[in-house]
């Protein structure tokens, strides 16, 4: 009679620690490719719009490069259109987790808005508008519904509707740089705006709207906090002194707490009124800080968009 149990437990730690899995997953316009590049340049094996049934035996490969000096890293797009499709990735990576396949998935995500409007400056169709009769919008919404169970099950979801491609890139190094400290643990920074919509993928969301607004001095109104006079305003301030001693404490004491968890990626979110004076200031103030506990920090700032619209008009 065969033992099932301890050939899943030998047949686990056999594949167990073999590769760095990265599935790189989500809305089409939101940065897949430029995601796929950024693997490449840590020096990842990037396969894109690999069908899923053929993971297992590319983890198993032994043609992966890296293979024979190391743990390889590998990186896969998975392109996930359909619910037939999304059923058939969740059947393999239910498969991989039961013979200890260590992986990742990383979820790219943007507003509707955003990627609208990628589309329409790229002239490039919508891969759910072949048929000619469905709009771009239609096309991003019906996706959006295909693909809300993988993100669901997402290791890192990645917000790029205010990310520049550089931004995206720092994000992903950030994270993913083999050469981490402090155990692997890549934290992602960024101020926000209560009034633009709540910071629903932040692990801490801090909200300093209890501070001084520079918003109410006609001189800094159309300022950020990336301006000195704003940042000097903020950071004098007595009411800021007295938090940032004890928010500091606050990071001294949870920061190594996730490191121990084997947390892998950290998002700190800070929330003011608009997201552009207190909230900018604040985030940079926390990245820094960090940064000088050998964190691997990427800050950035959501809602400055709104503010750079405001300059114009």
């Amino acid at each position: 009679m065969t033992d099932t149990s301890s050939h899943r437990d030998n047949e686990a730690s056999a594949h167990s620690g073999r590769v760095d899995l990265v599935i790189i997953t989500g809305m089409s316009g939101a940065g897949r490719t430029e995601a796929m590049h950024t693997f490449e340049d840590l020096g990842y094996y990037c396969i894109d719009n690999l069908p899923p049934t053929l993971l297992p035996s590319l983890v198993d490969s032994s043609d992966i490069p890296g293979q024979s000096t190391g743990k390889p890293h590998l990186a896969v797009v998975c392109d996930a259109r359909n619910r037939d499709y999304f059923a058939q990735l969740d059947e393999v990576l239910r498969k991989m987790r039961d013979q200890g396949i260590e992986y990742r998935i990383i979820f790219l995500d943007a507003s509707d808005e955003v990627l609208l409007a990628r589309y329409k400056a790229s002239r490039r169709r919508h891969p759910l508008c072949t048929d000619n009769k469905t709009t771009i919008a239609q096309g991003i919404d019906k996706e959006r519904t295909l693909l809300s169970e993988l993100r669901e099950i997402a290791n890192l979801i990645i917000d790029t509707t205010s990310m520049k491609p550089i931004d995206l890139h720092e994000c992903i190094s950030d994270v993913f740089s083999e050469s981490a400290p402090q155990g692997g643990l890549g934290v992602v920074v960024y101020s926000f705006g209560f009034k633009h919509g709540m910071a629903e993928d932040a692990d801490i969301v801090i909200d300093v709207r209890f501070l001084p607004n520079p918003y109410y001095d006609p001189e800094m109104r159309y300022m950020t906090g990336l301006d000195d006079p704003v940042r000097t305003f903020v950071m004098e301030r007595p009411e800021t002194v007295a938090f940032i001693s004890k928010w500091q404490a606050l990071l001294d004491c949870v920061m190594p707490g996730y490191v121990k968890e084997g947390k892998q990626q950290l998002a700190i979110a800070v929330g003011c009124t608009g997201g552009q004076h207190r909230s900018v200031v604040l985030a940079e103030a926390t990245g820094e800080y960090l940064k000088s506990l050998d964190y691997r920090v990427h800050v950035t700032h959501r809602d400055l968009s709104h503010a750079d619209q405001k300059r114009k008009d």
